[in-house]
């Protein structure tokens, strides 16, 4: 609904599309599941974890294989704006809310690293769109965050500082924390 489409057959085609990755990622977990618990029931020690690894490594394979066959599907049908809005849908907008916060926390951040902390969360989004579920999602941007608030620090931000000004900025513009 947020891309606006008005054509009937692109809107089938495009939510036929995002079903079908969402199918897709659920079989791919469902046998790593299903060789993890084989592995746990039926194994010891280092065959287990040998087991177990290979399930993950199997896992990774196969979302790397088709990781890019959906924006390319997607792209029949829409232009890149609308596929990024897309993964920014399946990721809970969790790029632009982090961009934007981290902006209005710290408003002197130099072009350069503006442009650092958009690369993360991209790259962050990217691999989140994959990830089998909610709480797994917001873990891989949890990750990034992390990077960028090292990189800030290392950069000579005081991060705490910096978030208790930006409280007070919000408080004093009658947001709420």
């Amino acid at each position: 609904d947020k891309l606006g489409l008005q054509d009937t057959v692109t809107v089938r085609e495009v939510t036929t599309i995002v079903a079908n990755r969402y199918f897709e990622l659920n079989d791919i977990y469902e046998v790593r599941d299903s060789l993890v618990k084989v592995a746990k029931e039926s194994l010891k020690g280092d065959e287990k974890q040998v087991a177990i690894k290979n399930a993950e490594n199997e896992k990774d394979s196969k979302l790397y294989r088709s990781h890019f066959a959906f924006p390319a599907a997607l792209s029949l049908f829409l232009n890149e704006e609308q596929v990024t809005a897309v993964k920014d849908g399946m990721t809970y907008n969790v790029v632009k809310v982090t961009y934007d916060a981290t902006l209005d926390m710290i408003p002197t951040l130099k072009d350069e690293e503006k442009a650092q902390i958009m690369a993360w969360l991209v790259e962050a989004r990217e691999l989140a769109v994959d990830a089998e579920n909610s709480k797994k999602k917001h873990e891989v941007f949890g990750k990034y965050k992390g990077r960028i608030n090292n990189y800030l620090s290392k950069r000579g931000y005081d991060l705490v500082k910096e978030r208790e000004e930006w409280y007070k900025r919000i408080k004093a513009r009658g947001g709420k924390i």
